[in-house]
């Protein structure tokens, strides 16, 4: 059982008029939920297909999202602080909370007025857990995945300083598109012609695992080996509550092993002979790849 990725696909952004931005902001409004953007950018020359603003500058459209991010959240800050100066003068059981959010507000109206975004604000974890229902724009990571060429594939592309720091792949949307018509064999055989190791719909799910700082861990049954997906720095007993509650509440020890170890030596009694095999407790910081019986009594 692989761990997956949900995508939500939306429809290319266009800033171009009135119009354009009342539709992106609807769209905002849908996708204040999701955990991590990924900005899809071109930098592929085709006449057949209309460039936007008549121009293939990635570093600049990426550029322009950022900046309507920066809008959109400011406008719902705005809101915000509206709403709670009415029910700040209100004798609610929410009060308190209501005059520490507003105050809050107001430093993250001068953090987006001055073009910053929220995530570079240094928010403290009281902060975030007050804004989090509000799904800031702002605050979420971005990947960035350049559309380009054929020629372009092996090309390093500078988006500048619009990249933010932000984690950027290159791939062909082409090329991606007839690989996917291919059986196994001819797309093998096309890989190696064109001179790629593996199809990018793999990078970009390793990329979007790296952007969202998570890792994999690995459990083995008669029946199935499933994968777990877990923030980096988990530890063993947080780990062993993504697999059942129960584990977590009778946690004993986590008999590990790594998959790049199995991997090599070729069976679990193998992993043994070679000191592979380790006993963890309840700290132990599990790694990607890791291969996990956790041992516990309830």
């Amino acid at each position: 059982m692989h761990a997956t990725v949900d995508c939500l696909d939306l429809p290319g952004l266009n800033f171009l008029d009135e119009h354009g931005r009342a539709a992106a902001r609807k769209l905002f409004g849908q996708i204040r939920t999701v955990d991590l953007f990924v900005a899809v950018v071109r930098a592929f020359e085709n006449d057949a297909v209309a460039a936007y603003r008549n121009r293939i500058q990635p570093g600049k459209d990426l550029e322009e999202l950022r900046t309507e991010f920066l809008l959109a959240d400011l406008e719902l800050v705005t809101t915000r602080i509206e709403r709670l100066e009415k029910q700040v003068h209100k004798p609610t059981r929410t009060v308190a909370r209501d005059k520490e959010e507003l105050a809050l507000h107001g430093k993250l109206q001068t953090i987006l007025e001055s073009e910053r975004p929220l995530s570079a604000a240094g928010l403290s974890a009281r902060e975030l857990d007050l804004i989090k229902p509000l799904g800031f724009l702002t605050l979420k990571p971005m990947m960035v995945v350049v559309n380009v060429g054929e020629n372009r594939l092996n090309q390093p592309v500078d988006l500048g300083s619009a990249a933010g720091g932000a984690e950027a792949i290159c791939l062909s949307a082409e090329i991606e598109s007839q690989l996917a018509q291919l059986d196994p064999q001819s797309r093998k055989e096309f890989m190696q012609d064109m001179n790629l190791a593996e199809p990018a719909s793999a990078k970009f799910v390793q990329s979007c695992y790296k952007a969202l700082g998570l890792i994999s861990f690995l459990t083995v049954g008669k029946d199935e080996v499933r994968a777990w997906t877990i923030e980096s720095g988990t530890i063993a007993h947080e780990a062993a509550g993504k697999v059942h509650s129960d584990i977590q509440r009778g946690f004993i020890r986590a008999e590990t092993m790594a998959y790049a170890d199995l991997h090599r030596l070729g069976d679990e009694k193998a992993v043994k002979a070679a000191g592979k095999m380790r006993l963890e407790g309840k700290t132990y910081v599990v790694q990607d790849g890791d291969i996990i019986c956790f041992r516990f009594n309830v």
